[in-house]
């Protein structure tokens, strides 16, 4: 590949990239955003943890030995830590590394 086939799709993505994540400024420019903004805001976030779960669990065989115990005594340590100590990344982390050495 030349480096022209490589640097002008990089390009065109940071240009597309920085123009979608600049248009709300610009767009909300001394207005307050509508409300569904806020609660999207809010509830976005929760939703797609949700999902990424969900989508780590689907692959889980419940019907055989260990019956999925992994993944659920990670789960019970995530939220248990998190509740402890607010702390998303220290609850993934403990999560992670729990979950990999009962595996």
């Amino acid at each position: 590949m030349q480096n022209d086939a490589i640097i002008l799709p990089i390009i065109v993505m940071a240009c597309i990239t920085f123009f979608t994540r600049l248009l709300p400024f610009l767009f909300f420019r001394g207005k307050k955003p509508p409300g569904i903004l806020d609660y999207l805001e809010n509830n976005i976030p929760p939703m797609i943890l949700l999902l990424l779960v969900i989508y780590c669990l689907k692959d889980v065989s419940w019907g055989q030995s260990p019956y999925g115990m992994p993944e659920l005594i990670s789960i019970a340590v995530v939220v248990a830590v998190h509740l402890w100590k607010s702390n998303a990344l220290m609850s993934i982390c403990a999560g992670t590394i729990l979950y990999m050495v009962l595996l």
